[in-house]
């Protein structure tokens, strides 16, 4: 009964409990008490009973948490406390005093209204609160995620501001001991932030309010300090891998030793200049080690402020998981949105390119290749599903620890990805570094235009670059000297669907862009060239899947490009996406078209053959483009996306990708 009125009460607020456990939830509940058809507690603080507001549970739940989990006393705690600022007073909603000074606030927590949830605002309250009450650590929540700061000085201005802290202290801790403690992966892998938030929101963040004002290139700056991070989490890889083996043994985190793992340099701590010191450092390591990503020299052209203001934001999330996701959403809204907009080019949801590679099922022998690649992740992704038929022990996709013969000479020899747009470029070498060295095989160049393409190979920068890989995408040729024809194995890809190619050079070389009569259109849909293009990069038996707008299935006036994929290849598969899939970015209706080459051996040609059909049902993401997630995790903690194309190595029901594995070996596919 008592749930029921918590539920009841908390209905319209928008105030979620997911930051407590369901016993201290049970515990309030059972001091509710009803009169008069309204609902009281006694408050652990004021000793009376009040009335229960959304924002009253919330407080009377954290007051619970800081005294039971935290060990303040209660003789410490003050609430609805009158802050002087100026002539004005406020109410501050939660104070602890000092133990050894009580009339000296020590820290001050604000529930955060969901009605107005900006960080920044949220920021500025606490900042008066600290300033005006002498408070060194504050705290804001709303029940369902807390910010922790503490309060700094600064000494030119003489201004007050707060810096984000990564845990709030014990009453048994210091703050002096917080800010000094030895951070390894164990305590990010404790604190990870991203537990509650996406990288994308915490970016989005410390960009309004940090770089807006600052004159720097946003996705510079950021993709730089990203860039140091995974750097700095690398370098203790070891250590995570380790970590994740004791916890596959069911030992708790807290119960691991950390005193022999390397303490994490990517951090806030010490003074403006020091910080920036050490994270400048960090990142030339990270450019020596990994070169190829920026131009020899690249320093932070943040100020020391910035710097040290944008790692305290990002130094508690953890880069390095088990999936892409974490970085994904990320690198997908620092590309130039307009850019890619106009290309109608938009990153391929995770969840729908791992559907993609489960039903196309590569193989270690077999070569593939993303010919509009943007961040990799249809290349990355394959790499992932073999290496996990090669080695099915290894723990994580981000790992320093050693790769075997067979996994190293896979990533580079059989792996490509081509994209035209340097910034992607840049992000899917920077992941194919760190999952495997397998950033040499990705190539800046435009896979349409292939006749130019020796304008390219001419630029000794370019070569400087991209030379070891093109020399392994030239064996691949079907004919020495060309460019036009290859033998992959697998191709997957998300060309760009929006705008005509009006290039006549490039039009000319595409029978495709044929009219009926035999002569040449003014203009063709890109994604259209695609579908030839990708064909040619395949050898016959090699499979597809590649992402179309649905109307090149459903439009009359699109029947000849439906002939000219039946003319080349079987058709295995098509699979409706939900609408919902590339929001926010765009609402078009789209599917993944799966097909083989014909081949007398490996997909001999037939007339007439069964195709298989299906449509997303689940959305995974809502009108807004925020994504629906499960109620529970992966074994790694990660959420997990709600759809329907695939089981989650049987964590979900099966999906579309299983049903069409019945389908492909019922119908005797080459690679089932």
């Amino acid at each position: 009964m008592a749930l029921d009125i918590i539920s009841t009460i908390l209905k319209n607020s928008n105030y979620k409990l997911t930051q407590f456990d369901s016993d201290k939830i049970k515990a309030l509940e059972k001091r509710i008490i009803e009169k008069n058809t309204k609902y009281f507690v006694t408050c652990l603080i004021r000793k009376k009973e009040i009335r229960l507001t959304p924002e009253e549970i919330v407080r009377q739940l954290y007051l619970d948490k800081l005294i039971t989990e935290y060990g303040y006393d209660q003789e410490q705690f003050d609430v609805q406390s009158e802050v002087t600022m100026g002539s004005s007073g406020k109410r501050a909603d939660i104070v602890i005093y000092e133990k050894e000074r009580p009339s000296q606030a020590y820290i001050i927590v604000e529930l955060k209204s969901p009605a107005n949830p900006t960080a920044k605002e949220g920021k500025k309250q606490l900042e008066s609160y600290c300033k005006f009450s002498g408070a060194s650590i504050g705290v804001w929540t709303d029940g369902h995620e807390a910010e922790y700061y503490f309060k700094q000085e600064n000494p030119k201005t003489k201004t007050t501001y707060l810096e984000k802290l990564s845990y709030l202290p014990r009453a048994d801790q210091t703050l002096s001991e917080v800010l000094n403690v030895r951070y390894t992966i164990k305590q990010l892998m404790q604190n990870d932030k991203l537990k509650d938030r996406t990288l994308k929101d915490i970016i989005l963040e410390f960009e309004d309010i940090v770089l807006a004002n600052s004159g720097v290139d946003s996705f510079e700056e950021i993709f730089k300090l990203l860039f140091t991070k995974l750097y700095d989490e690398f370098s203790s890889g070891a250590d995570a891998d380790n970590i994740e083996a004791l916890i596959q043994n069911d030992i708790n985190l807290d119960d691991i030793k950390d005193k022999k793992f390397r303490q994490l340099e990517f951090r806030n701590t010490g003074t403006e200049t020091e910080a920036f010191k050490r994270i400048s450092d960090l990142f030339a390591s990270a450019q020596n080690e990994w070169n190829g990503i920026f131009e020899p020299g690249t320093k932070f052209k943040l100020s020391h402020n910035h710097l040290k203001t944008c790692v305290s934001y990002l130094q508690d999330i953890k880069l390095f998981n088990s999936n892409l996701e974490v970085v994904d959403d990320a690198f997908e809204y620092l590309v130039n949105k307009e850019q890619k907009g106009e290309k109608g080019q938009y990153f391929t949801p995770r969840y729908v390119i791992d559907m993609c590679v489960r039903m196309l099922n590569p193989k270690e022998n077999e070569t593939m290749i993303d010919t509009a690649a943007g961040s990799c992740g249809f290349p990355m992704h394959t790499t992932m599903y073999v290496w996990g038929k090669i080695n099915p022990n290894k723990p994580n996709l981000f790992t320093n620890s050693s790769r075997s013969k067979k996994e190293t000479d896979y990533v580079k020899n059989k792996i490509f990805a081509i994209d035209f747009d340097e910034r992607s470029v840049r992000i899917g070498r920077t992941l194919n570094i760190i999952a495997g060295d397998g950033h040499s095989n990705v190539l800046k160049l435009n896979t349409l235009d292939y006749t130019r393409w020796e304008e390219s190979t001419r630029d000794r920068a370019w070569l400087g670059i991209y030379n070891e890989g093109y020399t392994r995408l030239e064996e691949l040729r079907q004919k020495e000297g060309s460019n036009k024809t290859f033998r992959f194995d697998l191709l997957m890809a998300n060309p760009p669907f929006a705008g005509d190619i009006t290039d006549d050079v490039i039009i000319s070389t595409h029978d495709i862009a044929k009219k009926p009569d035999g002569k040449k259109v003014s203009k063709i849909g890109r994604d259209i060239l695609f579908i030839e293009r990708n064909l040619e990069f395949l050898k016959p038996g090699g499979r597809m899947a590649i992402v179309l707008p649905q109307g090149r299935f459903n439009n009359s006036s699109d029947k000849n490009i439906r002939n000219f994929i039946a003319e080349h290849c079987r058709i295995l598969a098509v699979v409706g996406l939900h609408g919902n899939v590339f929001k926010p970015h765009t609402g078009t209706k789209t599917s993944v078209l799966f097909v083989q080459k014909w081949d007398a051996k490996l997909c001999p040609k037939k007339d007439d053959y069964p195709i298989f059909f299906a449509t997303m049902q689940e959305p995974s993401k809502d009108t807004s483009g925020d994504k629906i997630y499960e109620p529970f995790n992966d074994k790694h903690g990660h959420p997990i996306v709600k759809h329907d194309l695939f089981n989650h190595d049987g964590l979900t029901k099966d999906g579309i990708a299983e049903a069409f594995i019945e389908f492909a070996k019922k119908e005797n596919l080459s690679f089932f």
